[in-house]
């Protein structure tokens, strides 16, 4: 694998204020079975530009519903995110979809590639969704398949190569379209030890070239990947309370649990 820092898009700019990210009073209700469930309980929470946040806490406490808002796959009941100065309220689907292409890059636990398509042409496809020329988006997909240690691959199809790879592809594939913010859901979680360490590693690579990173997990190792964790606890964050916003920076707390979709 080369050397070299992967570096964030300088046309990619956080909100004025500084951050790449602002969640304000989000709450997210489901009904199962007529009851209803608060998934998120009124988080508030900030990420600032190249920073890279470990959300941490055990399954149910509403860490990846709150992944799943931020990346407009979901919508809240109440709040607001705001994204690189742009709200994702009111917007609709065709809008939340322009916004993730723009600046949203997801890294899913089980890789979800497309086993019909080269490991080229994985990462080549979502430059192409956005409209970018064929021959530069594969130039693209190349540059990133050679900084990951794929180059050689490019022509294989991503049923041959190993987990870490796998999921180093499924990294340059979330890094095609120059995001503002990568989202990484338990990204090591299929993964063996010697995969996790590898992707873990990227994922520093990352951050040291300026790009954002929000990763969920419920492994501590992961967490100390990064350079702030921070804990949820029964659909919010930790310090805050249900009716009050509170600082998210304290990363040493308990944790509980609850039902999460």
């Amino acid at each position: 694998m080369t050397t070299a820092e992967p570096t964030s898009d300088p046309t990619s700019q956080p909100s004025t204020n500084g951050h790449v990210l602002d969640v304000t009073g989000l709450r997210k209700t489901y009904e199962s079975e007529g009851v209803p469930v608060r998934a998120l309980r009124g988080v508030d929470f900030q990420m600032a530009a190249g920073e890279f946040v470990a959300v941490m806490g055990p399954s149910g406490c509403g860490k990846s519903t709150l992944l799943n808002l931020v990346a407009g796959l979901d919508t809240a009941t109440d709040g607001e995110i705001v994204l690189a100065g742009e709200s994702l309220v009111g917007k609709d689907e065709n809008d939340l979809a322009r916004m993730r292409r723009r600046h949203i890059g997801i890294v899913f636990q089980f890789f979800n590639l497309l086993e019909g398509m080269s490991v080229l042409e994985n990462v080549t496809l979502p430059a192409i969704i956005a409209g970018t020329p064929r021959r530069e988006a594969e130039g693209r997909a190349r540059d990133l398949l050679d900084l990951l240690g794929l180059a050689d691959k490019a022509k294989n199809a991503p049923g041959v190569l190993s987990g870490g790879q796998r999921q180093r592809l499924a990294i340059a594939r979330a890094l095609a379209n120059r995001p503002t913010l990568v989202l990484a859901d338990e990204p090591t979680g299929a993964l063996d030890s010697a995969g996790g360490l590898e992707v873990l590693e990227l994922f520093r690579r990352l951050h040291s070239g300026g790009q954002a990173i929000l990763l969920v997990t419920h492994d501590q190792k992961v967490a100390d990947a990064a350079s702030r964790v921070v804990r949820m606890r029964d659909g919010r964050i930790e310090g805050q309370d249900d009716d009050e916003a509170a600082s998210v920076g304290a990363s040493e707390s308990t944790m509980g649990t609850t039902w999460e979709p």
